[in-house]
């Protein structure tokens, strides 16, 4: 189905904003991406989309390679037995791991970043910031596999977990009210995944430095380019790197960005000590999948607003989860942090045999727990992603017969499954 299409079919439906929404995001895609600063604390001079192209290839490379070469070698010979170069072993560094991180933060905006094997072992590398006896506060809408780090893996190493509701204009003040002196970390999503919930960062950054707290955000769900953490006062900004920076679901990773050179060095000691450093193959290729990411991220997201709006007129559907919606309640507070809703959508039809239905039976979309590849996907979180969240806990943030998904060209097909369940 055409854009056209689509706008068409809102306008017969007599959801009007909704086809001035969609109608928009194709003819004036976003102009600017989030903006933040460089190492050196400036204003970069070039656009974002050429610093993902260009690079961070080493110079001067004495073979003159266009694009950054694969370092595939455990060691590195060294001039004597007492001079050492940049590199020895590559589970502490390696120059092709060192191209992405330099590339990564300079998209992010930050002065360090840190490239780990995957988004869970970046996680757990924040986590280790905290000792014995310290509390981590996280939201009570998280990925599940943040649940589960924070719930076993952390509570069996003595730190204190309790779930606290920051999102909305009130989550600095439920914040402020959970706060206690062993509060060592707060651990926040905005956009949540996969309910849409808005956090106030800044709010949020205001509360954790009154009290000494470090607070880290999953920012995986915007990418580095639609919303910058650490420049509305976060500490540390956590990217499961295998969604929109690699973009292909051909790889996993994950990083940490901070601005703090104490930080970097106490997570590089994690990755150093426990051997969690991404490898080199796997670091080209988020080299190769850097230089797409504002292409892919741009059109996605003018799908997705596409697809949301469709979804938000269809008679069999109960709810949209989508930050930029016009019925989101915290629409104008997501806005004024980000520069977009992103490439991910959520919906419920009331019917969980339907949502099922409708996520088995789609033919361009993969079903996958993951997101942010150029390809479709499509899940039902409560039986996937989130499965490992204990029942209850999904009730109470609403996680039930969730499907998220992407691109209007596939509507005709969602029409088809939506209006008659195959039984039998």
């Amino acid at each position: 189905m055409q854009t056209q299409e689509v706008v068409d079919y809102l306008r017969a439906k007599g959801h009007l904003a909704a086809a001035a929404d969609v109608a928009k995001a194709f003819r004036e895609p976003p102009k600017r991406w989030a903006t933040g600063s460089n190492a050196n604390g400036s204003a970069p001079k070039l656009a974002v989309e050429t610093r993902l192209v260009q690079g961070f290839a080493p110079s001067p490379d004495p073979y003159g390679a266009s694009n950054m070469p694969i370092y595939v070698t455990a060691t590195f010979k060294q001039a004597s037995a007492t001079e050492f170069g940049d590199f020895d072993y590559t589970r502490s560094g390696n120059p092709t791991r060192t191209a992405l991180q330099n590339a990564i933060a300079d998209a992010e905006g930050a002065k360090h970043c840190l490239a780990y094997s995957t988004g869970m072992a970046a996680l757990a590398a924040v986590v280790r910031l905290c000792k014995n006896g310290d509390e981590v506060l996280l939201s009570d809408d998280s990925y599940g596999g943040t649940y589960r780090l924070l719930a076993r893996a952390a509570r069996d190493a003595g730190v204190t977990v309790k779930f606290v509701a920051m999102d909305g204009p009130h989550g600095p003040r439920r914040l402020e009210e959970a706060m206690t002196p062993r509060v060592a970390l707060v651990m926040v999503e905005s956009p949540t995944n996969p309910m849409q919930r808005v956090c106030d960062l800044r709010g949020l950054a205001r509360v954790c430095k009154k009290h000494g707290a470090l607070m880290e955000v999953d920012n995986t769900l915007m990418s580095p380019l639609l919303q910058k953490p650490l420049a509305l006062g976060a500490d540390i900004v956590v990217h499961s790197a295998t969604k929109f920076v690699c973009g292909h679901s051909d790889t996993m990773a994950g990083v940490v960005c901070v601005d703090r050179e104490d930080l970097k060095d106490r997570l590089y000691f994690v990755a150093n000590a426990e051997g969690t450093a991404l490898a080199p193959f796997d670091c080209f290729l988020a080299l190769r999948g850097l230089k797409t990411m504002a292409l892919r991220v741009e059109r996605a997201q003018a799908n997705t607003v596409a697809l949301a709006a469709w979804l938000g007129a269809h008679e069999k559907v109960t709810k949209v989860y989508y930050a930029t919606t016009e019925d989101h309640p915290d629409r104008a507070l997501h806005l004024s942090q980000a520069t977009g809703g992103g490439c991910v959508v959520c919906f419920t039809t009331g019917d969980v045999d339907l949502s099922k239905h409708v996520v088995s039976e789609t033919k361009l979309f993969a079903i996958t727990v993951s997101f942010g590849s150029v390809r479709s996907l499509i899940s039902c979180p409560c039986d996937m992603s989130h499965a490992s969240i204990p029942a209850e806990t999904r009730a109470r943030v609403e996680i039930k017969d969730r499907s998220r998904r992407r691109g209007p060209r596939i509507v005709r097909g969602l029409r088809r499954l939506l209006r008659a369940q195959r039984t039998g």
